[in-house]
C-alpha cells in the first residue's frame, strides 16, 4: 500500500488547541467494523458498548517535562532538546534542533547552568545521545527547567500540565501522552468497574515514533523507532483469564494496542515481560489480542492512522474520518474519541 492511500483533508480549525474543561465532555464516534456504520455519542456512553467480563487495557505511562531550551556553551546558540528515553543514569537519547550543528563534544547549558549536557553520540535524523550533569537531583532540575512536550500542531500554551496526563498516569518516562486515555475520569473508571469491566494496566513510553513522519511511498519500507514497554505478570494473567472466560480485550489507545500485539501469541494469549517494540501495524495485519479499540483521530499519512485502518479497514476508517470532519469533531491529541467495535 502507498502513503497516499492514508491521506484526508482536515480543516485547520478542527485541530483541538486545548483540552475541554471537563475530560468526559468529549464526543465519541462509534464505528462498527463489520458494517461500517457510524454512531455519534458522548464519551460517557462508552459504558453502553462495554460488556461485563471485558478487560479495559490502559497505558499508565506518565509524560515527563521532556522539552528543554538551552544554549551552546561556547557560542550561545539556541538549542531545543526533546528527551526521548533514558539509556542509563543521566545518559539520554534525545531529539535536538538544530541537529546538524551539534557535533560530538558540544556542551549545552540550561537555565542558570546548574543543568548541562554533552553530546556523546550522533545518530540519524537529529537524534543525539546526551550525557547530563546536574547540581543536585536530575529529576528535580527537569521539573524546574523542562516544559511539557506538546505536539507541534498545538500552538496554544497549556495552562495545566495535568491535562496532558491521564488520571491513572504513574510510570514516568514518556515524551507524549497516550491521548485516548485523556477522556477518562476516576469517576467514569469507577462506573466501568461497577459494570463488571476490569481495568488492566501496562506501560509503553512514547518516543520518537510519535514524531517521525512516514517519508516513503511504499509504507512497507517504513521503519518504526523502538519504544520501551512493560506488562506485569498480574496484568497478563488478568487478560488471559478474561479472554478464556469469553471477555473482550478493549485497548485504550494505539500504544496499548501495540504492546498487546507485541506480547501476544498466535492464539491471543499475552505474556508478561518488558523490552523494546518497533511493531508496525498496517492493513493486512491480523490482530491476535485486541478485540475493541478506543482511539483519538490521527494525522493524515501517519502510522497511527495506518494502525486504525488495519483494525477497522481502510475504507471504513477514511469514511468515518470524513464523517467526523462533516460533523465537526475535534481532532488529534486534545480532540474527540473514536471507538471501533
Amino acid at each position: 500500500m502507498r502513503l497516499d492511500d492514508f491521506d484526508y483533508q482536515l480543516p485547520e480549525e478542527l485541530i483541538a488547541q486545548e483540552p475541554l474543561q471537563k475530560r468526559e465532555e468529549s464526543r465519541l464516534l462509534v464505528l462498527e467494523r463489520e458494517t461500517g456504520r457510524v454512531y455519534h455519542r458522548m464519551f460517557p456512553d462508552i459504558i453502553t458498548y462495554l460488556k461485563a467480563g471485558d478487560a479495559l487495557v490502559l497505558n499508565d505511562t506518565r509524560v515527563i517535562p521532556a522539552r528543554l531550551l538551552g544554549q551552546k556553551k561556547r557560542s550561545g546558540g539556541l538549542v531545543e532538546v526533546l528527551l526521548l528515553h533514558r539509556l542509563s543514569g543521566n545518559r539520554w537519547e534525545a531529539l535536538v534542533r538544530p541537529g546538524r550543528r551539534l557535533q560530538l563534544g558540544t556542551e549545552i547549558v540550561f537555565g542558570s547552568g546548574d543543568l548541562s549536557c554533552r553530546v556523546a553520540e550522533a545518530l540519524p535524523d537529529g537524534v543525539r545521545v546526551l550525557d547530563f550533569s546536574c547540581d543536585g537531583i536530575f529529576e528535580e532540575a527537569l521539573q524546574r527547567l523542562g516544559e511539557m512536550p506538546l505536539p507541534p500542531y498545538i500552538k496554544k500554551k497549556l495552562s495545566d500540565n495535568e491535562r496532558y496526563q491521564t488520571v491513572y498516569a504513574s510510570e514516568s518516562g514518556s515524551a507524549a501522552a497516550p491521548t485516548a486515555g485523556l477522556h477518562f475520569t476516576t469517576d467514569l473508571l469507577g462506573k466501568v468497574a461497577a459494570f463488571g469491566v476490569e481495568s488492566v494496566y501496562l506501560t509503553l513510553h512514547v518516543g520518537l515514533g510519535t514524531f517521525s513522519p512516514v517519508k516513503v511511498q511504499n509504507i512497507k519500507e517504513h521503519r518504526m523507532h523502538s519504544e520501551f514497554y512493560s506488562i506485569s505478570c498480574s496484568s497478563a494473567s488478568a487478560l488471559n483469564s478474561r479472554r478464556s472466560e469469553g471477555g473482550r480485550i478493549v485497548a485504550v489507545g494505539t500504544t496499548s494496542c501495540r504492546v498487546l500485539e507485541t506480547v501476544a501469541d498466535s492464539c491471543g494469549s499475552v505474556a508478561a515481560g518488558s523490552g523494546w517494540t518497533d511493531i508496525f501495524l498496517y492493513p493486512g495485519y491480523k490482530f491476535k489480542a485486541v478485540d475493541v479499540l478506543l482511539t483519538n483521530f490521527h494525522l493524515p499519512r501517519s502510522t497511527l492512522l495506518m494502525l486504525v485502518s488495519a483494525f477497522a479497514g481502510r475504507e471504513n476508517t477514511l469514511e468515518a474520518y470524513h464523517e467526523a470532519v462533516r460533523e465537526r469533531y475535534r481532532f488529534f491529541s486534545f480532540g474527540d474519541a473514536m471507538l471501533i467495535i
